[in-house]
């Protein structure tokens, strides 16, 4: 059974096998989460953010996909990007947040990771409510493990929150 669980602290110091960045489409760095894990990580994800853009992802990767990288000098073994949307309550896009989850699940299992830690996608710079966000996350979250058989299983799914809000809405909703 996957354990998943709220913690508060700093994405970029989880010991997991893979850290999920809250990435916007460039795979360049930004502010936020972005920046952080590319600064603490160093020039080696930067690097194959640029090779993934010189290749597949021309354009940017899009909103509600994911792709990995080398983790570089994080404590994690890779680093999965993923583009969530920007918040509009005009229109409903719960169900490309949902699928930054869903696909960087995907992904993660794809590399064989077992514990791996998420970032509240969305709620910082690009405005997602953090209660309807964390909502989003875990629902996502728990149908897409849940469809593991045991052999492959995630071992544990971190929601690591570095503020207080964030932290008490991912804490509620579970």
């Amino acid at each position: 059974m996957t354990r998943i669980r709220p913690v508060r602290g700093d994405i970029t110091e989880q010991r997991v096998d893979a850290v999920v960045n809250a990435a916007n489409s460039s795979l360049l760095g930004g502010g936020g989460v972005d920046g952080a894990i590319h600064r603490r990580g160093g020039p080696e994800i930067l690097a194959e953010c640029r090779a993934l853009r010189a290749s597949r992802y021309g354009r940017g990767l899009p909103t509600g996909q994911a792709v990995a990288t080398t983790a570089g000098r994080l404590p994690a073994r890779w680093v999965i990007h993923t583009v969530g949307p920007v918040f509009s309550r005009d229109e409903d896009r719960s169900e490309l947040l949902a699928s930054c989850y869903r696909e960087s699940l995907r992904v993660a299992r794809e590399l064989g990771a077992r514990t791996i830690a998420f970032p509240a996608v969305s709620t910082g710079a690009y405005g997602w409510p953090p209660e309807d966000g964390a909502r989003t996350a875990l629902r996502a979250v728990r149908e897409e493990a849940g469809r593991e058989e045991e052999a492959r299983a995630f071992e544990e799914i971190r929601f690591v929150l570095f503020d207080r809000r964030a932290y008490e809405a991912f804490a509620a909703a579970m």
